[in-house]
């Protein structure tokens, strides 16, 4: 593929997420110069070395892409001498050194699915759903050593859906998020953007999850157990026990004040209904 001189950048992502995101980027015209991503990793009952969602993607599309195993400083030089403007990350999954953020004039922009300060982290989905957040957004930031901290350079606001779980709510976030990634981009080339500093003072954090963490009290708060099944509903997903067994929510509402349990699967079960204790 041949690469436009305007768009001089390198693309950081491994996971899904990433590769939706630099679909969009490349049907917009932005091809970037290269692409890094994680390493192929074991995968499947034969644990066959399989490329990263990113890699595939790449691969298809004829773009350069490096698959360093660690940032260290053997794949920065390497990184660098491709003499790239800028860089993109989205769910790259390692943690950028200093020196490699030096190594982009431009900068490097990262895609953060909040609208930061709030929710800085590793979870910010989970986190507006489980603060009962009735709007959340994403944001396009310049990246610094501190986590998430980096200055704003573009936001998006978008209203959640009181029955909205991060099944629904995170794929419209990665969309909006790609797109305005893609506005964004022109800007940043040219060197009109305006970067807002966050205020810190406003910043809360979304830590990694736990399987515990989705552990439910059918006797606690209907509340907090709804805001749960939302927040876990495409990852680590919500459970009770009863009579000592581990019940599996597949599907619950919220009636009136009610938290309603609908299908369950039971330890060492199949799916079923579930009619209470």
């Amino acid at each position: 593929m041949n690469q436009d001189p305007q768009h001089n950048f390198a693309y950081f992502g491994t996971p899904t997420v990433a590769r939706e995101t630099l679909e969009l980027l490349l049907a917009r015209g932005f091809a970037p110069a290269l692409v890094v991503t994680g390493p192929d990793a074991p995968k499947g009952r034969g644990l066959a070395l399989t490329p990263s969602p990113v890699k595939t993607l790449a691969e298809e599309r004829g773009l350069p892409v490096v698959t360093p195993a660690a940032l260290d400083d053997a794949a920065i030089e390497a990184i660098r001498a491709r003499g790239c403007d800028y860089a993109v990350v989205v769910a790259y999954g390692k943690i950028f050194p200093e020196t490699l953020i030096a190594a982009f004039p431009k900068g490097v922009v990262n895609v953060h699915y909040s609208l930061l300060p709030r929710h800085r982290g590793a979870t910010p989905v989970e986190a507006a759903l489980l603060a009962g957040d009735a709007v959340t957004g994403v944001t396009i930031q310049k990246m610094v050593k501190e986590l998430d901290a980096g200055d704003v350079l573009a936001q998006e606001e978008t209203p959640i859906d009181a029955d909205e779980t991060a099944r629904e709510l995170r794929p419209r976030l990665i969309t909006l998020g790609a797109e305005l990634l893609a506005d964004t981009l022109p800007a940043l080339e040219r060197g009109e953007l305006r970067p807002v500093p966050q205020d810190a003072s406003r910043a809360t954090h979304s830590g990694k999850l736990k399987k515990q963490d989705g552990e439910l009290s059918l006797d606690g708060s209907a509340d907090e157990n709804w805001r749960k099944y939302r927040a876990f509903a495409d990852t680590i997903g919500t459970y009770f026990f009863e009579n000592g067994a581990r019940m599996k929510i597949t599907k619950a509402s919220f009636k009136g004040s009610r938290f309603v349990v609908e299908r369950v699967i039971p330890e060492g079960k199949r799916e079923t209904a579930y009619a209470g204790s």
